[in-house]
């Protein structure tokens, strides 16, 4: 699909405010309400737009923590790779898996209560035979910068 420059807009304001009204939308991306709908539903049909969700603040939620953990499998053959991710489904905790090109073979997105929580689930994950061989710890001790916008026009390949 050949997104244009109104496209990326109407992509990049739904990004951070899922929520916006329909009318407001069109007066964001400078068009008229009927054809900014239209476009709605094509990058939606297009499957451009995933969903809308509520980002939720977990600090105000009760205490947590966040961990990010590079996981390296015990063997490197397709199975090997089905099991694990299939696992990682079945995780709550686990928010986020990316499978790695280079040194490790994933790196995963945890958030649990607190280190007690996430060390019984690091121990089950090695218990239950899903391939995890070593893993290493990383403890967010602050957020930086999350839910950015991504660089739309670029991915794209759109030029102004």
């Amino acid at each position: 699909m050949r997104l244009d420059a109104r496209d990326l807009d109407i992509l990049k304001v739904l990004s951070t405010e899922g929520r916006i009204t329909k009318t407001a939308l069109a007066t964001r991306v400078g068009l008229s309400p009927t054809p900014c709908w239209e476009r709605l539903k094509k990058l939606e049909k297009a499957g451009l737009i995933k969903g809308y969700r509520a980002e939720i603040s977990l600090q105000k939620l009760g205490a947590h923590v966040t961990i990010f953990v590079a996981a390296e499998l015990s063997d490197h053959t397709a199975a090997s790779f089905q099991t694990f991710e299939a696992a990682m489904q079945r995780y709550d905790e686990v928010m986020a898996c990316w499978a790695l090109g280079g040194g490790f073979d994933y790196i995963l997105q945890i958030v649990t209560r607190d280190i007690d929580s996430y060390q019984r689930l690091i121990d089950e994950m090695l218990d239950s035979r899903i391939g995890l061989a070593r893993y290493f710890t990383y403890v967010v001790t602050k957020p930086v910068k999350g839910h950015g916008v991504p660089p739309l026009s670029l991915i794209a390949g759109h030029q102004e």
